[in-house]
């Protein structure tokens, strides 16, 4: 099986590269990123794929990634590392993006292309008063993916909620610092 991974360089896509790259199902990984992947490392099966504008998809980039079975997009961004705007472009319109490209892919209704989208806990398609900008904006996006559904493009979105890394040895050297509140929660809760 071949399959598409971003945002391998965090968190939730680190430990998604480390279930793959273990996988005897899983032949070839097409990662795109902005930038290098040191996880990948020289992994056979994983293909780096340098690429800096997730609103486009041009023919050269779709043509390393045409034959795969689908793509997890774990492209994200905590909404306070970055403007609102920035926020939406990264979580909403990227995957946008990605998933009406990746919907040209050949597929069959007997094998539809998958495009698993990591969204978050929290993510509503209703939100409320009390919701909070991140919740709002992946439930956009969820309800936004969800009308590119067919029966040979197949689109489902996930909702992991409070990841930890600290039993997933393997993707600690690759993640970034999770910052000062992450390592003052984990003294306080007596994690190292």
């Amino acid at each position: 099986m071949h399959l598409i991974l971003t945002g391998a360089t965090g968190l939730v896509g680190s430990s998604v590269l480390d279930a793959m790259l273990k996988s005897k199902d899983v032949t070839k990984i097409s990662i795109l990123s902005r930038r290098p992947v040191p996880m990948a490392g020289n992994n056979p099966k994983a293909n780096v794929i340098i690429h800096k504008d997730f609103e486009t998809f041009d023919p050269s980039v779709l043509a390393k990634v045409d034959d795969a079975d689908g793509v997890v997009w774990a492209l994200g961004i905590s909404q306070t590392k970055v403007t609102k705007e920035e926020y939406v472009k990264i979580t909403k319109d990227f995957p946008l993006a990605a998933a009406a490209a990746f919907a040209k892919i050949p597929s069959t209704d007997e094998k539809p292309f998958r495009f698993v989208y990591v969204s978050s806990g929290g993510a509503t398609a209703t939100p409320g008063l009390f919701t909070p900008y991140y919740g709002a904006v992946k439930g956009e996006a969820e309800v936004a993916l969800a009308k590119l559904r067919t029966s040979k493009f197949n689109v489902e979105s996930v909702r992991p909620m409070g990841v930890d890394p600290s039993n997933h040895e393997a993707i600690k050297p690759y993640i970034p610092d999770p910052g000062f509140t992450y390592h003052a929660m984990s003294a306080v809760l007596g994690r190292s």
